[in-house]
């Protein structure tokens, strides 16, 4: 099932995919069975207006899982308010060196993490959605927290659906320039897998249902000038993003 976040005669409402239009939907509480993907409340809304399809509390970035990363696993915080939904134009910084579209399988949280392992962890997921981790890397050099180099509005594109049948060890990813493919990838390219990366968050800090889990992007990074339309593309779910 492919469910989101809608704008619902003007209140955020969480929405499942329909032909007809987004249909709002109750979704199960922390506790509950979370393979459900929620119970109808009204009819479908064509005139609903999709936005990103978590608010998360947590936005946790995992770092050294690339190709050129063989350090263990770790993990960095970005600014929820960075969020923005497919669609949004986002206006490059011009103060901070090259701008690369990281395109990411982000993982959204179900319920509490507190007793989350590698072996169990599709047990607290609700499901994956796309991601656009935008970054400023030249930053590094002297911001070693990432801190800078994540940092600007509109920098973290997410959505537009979460996909709550995905495989979490299988799922494709690829990444798109204004129409051209630069990456085609997985989840199983990635050095350390989505489950260890949960286990690693939860072991470290609280995480419940909304939290949003960016796994890093294996081969599947490219610098962007303003004016380029990013398209990440996760399983199914498809998130453009214009720039300026």
């Amino acid at each position: 099932m492919l469910i989101g976040r809608a704008l619902v005669d003007g209140r955020a409402v969480d929405v499942r995919w329909s032909p007809d239009g987004p249909v709002p939907i109750s979704l199960p509480h922390d506790g509950d069975d979370i393979s459900c993907g929620g119970h109808d409340i009204a009819g479908p809304r064509a005139d609903a207006e999709l936005i990103a399809p978590a608010a998360p509390v947590v936005l946790v970035g995992i770092a050294q899982n690339g190709p050129r990363h063989p350090a263990p696993v770790q993990a960095w915080l970005k600014s929820p308010r960075t969020i923005v939904p497919s669609g949004r134009t986002v206006r490059l910084r011009r103060d901070a060196g090259q701008s690369v579209a990281e395109g990411e399988i982000a993982v959204v949280i179900g319920r509490d993490c507190t007793e989350l392992t590698a072996a169990t962890a599709e047990r607290f997921v609700r499901g994956v959605t796309a991601v656009n981790d935008l970054s400023s890397p030249d930053r590094t050099v002297i911001d070693v927290r990432n801190f800078e180099s994540k940092s600007g509005v509109g920098y973290t594109p997410l959505g537009p659906w979460i996909d709550t049948a995905a495989d979490i060890d299988r799922v494709a990813l690829g990444l798109e320039i204004d129409g051209a493919v630069v990456a085609q990838t997985d989840a199983a390219a990635l050095p350390v897998s989505i489950r260890d990366c949960l286990a690693y968050v939860a072991s470290w800090t609280p995480l419940g249902p909304g939290d949003v889990v960016m796994t890093g992007a294996p081969f599947s990074a490219a610098a962007v000038q303003p004016g380029h339309r990013i398209d990440v593309i996760v399983g199914g779910v498809r998130l453009t993003t214009p720039t300026s």
